[in-house]
């Protein structure tokens, strides 16, 4: 059987971050933004990269840029976002060329990918169809998306997937809590605290999507017909088995 996979688009594929940055720069000027990791970035870490310290270096994502504002400021950001045409195809990938390299081995491997998202309306077309256009335009061919509503783990449960990929650990808590899918948690800061709290409750912890489809497709290729895939992906990840969490 191929692996049912479902991968969060903002924060994970997508840079909504810096999308909104630019829209909050535009109604309340540059004194808005943050560096999260100032000192990461000041000092990385010799250990991070896999191979070629200098090649590593250059291909990372930027440091990820965040918001903040008062709760009133951030109300008026996002009805303002509604208002602007074709805002969530204007977004940038956090990791250029990571969407393609997904397509193609999805498509090699005969996964069966759904993205998910919670992306309210903005201007133009849909959510649902804004969010396809920006797929394609960044190499996945044919990308089926869902606007989620509720649970991401009862869509899980509902859809039978056998992983979610998030960058929220509440959203990987719910699809531990409310299905039998096994999730990841891309986790680009270096938050020890999370990760240990997260891999205690069953959830597999990565620091880019390129980290997690190097392992996804090793261990599916690694398992033939597909069988035990699932377990071998979290015994990668440092977890037991699927069937005895």
């Amino acid at each position: 059987m191929p692996l049912r996979i479902a991968w969060d688009l903002d924060g994970v594929l997508a840079d909504m971050e810096t999308g909104l940055l630019h829209q909050a720069e535009a109604l309340f000027g540059d004194k808005i933004k943050r560096r999260r990791s100032e000192a990461a970035e000041a000092s990385p870490d010799p250990a991070s990269p896999r191979e070629g310290a200098g090649e590593a270096a250059a291909e990372a994502p930027p440091p990820v840029l965040t918001l903040d504002l008062t709760p009133r400021q951030l109300q008026r950001l996002w009805r303002h976002v509604e208002t602007v045409e074709g805002f969530w195809e204007s977004l940038k990938e956090i990791e250029p060329g990571a969407v393609e390299r997904l397509g193609k081995i999805a498509a090699d491997r005969r996964w069966e990918v759904i993205f998910l998202t919670r992306r309210p309306e903005s201007a133009g077309a849909t959510a649902q169809v804004q969010s396809q256009r920006w797929l394609e335009a960044n190499g996945f061919r044919l990308p089926s998306v869902y606007v989620v509503q509720g649970s991401r783990g009862r869509i899980a449960a509902a859809l039978a997937l056998d992983i979610v990929v998030d960058d929220r650990p509440q959203n990987c808590f719910d699809v531990c809590a409310d299905s039998h899918a096994r999730a990841i948690l891309v986790c680009r800061d270096e938050d020890p605290i999370a990760a240990t709290a997260a891999k205690r409750l069953g959830i597999g912890v990565v620091k880019s999507v390129n980290d997690c489809l190097d392992i996804l497709a090793k261990m599916d290729a690694a398992a033939p017909g597909g069988g035990g895939i699932v377990d071998r992906v979290m015994r990668r990840l440092g977890l037991k088995d699927a069937a005895s969490l």
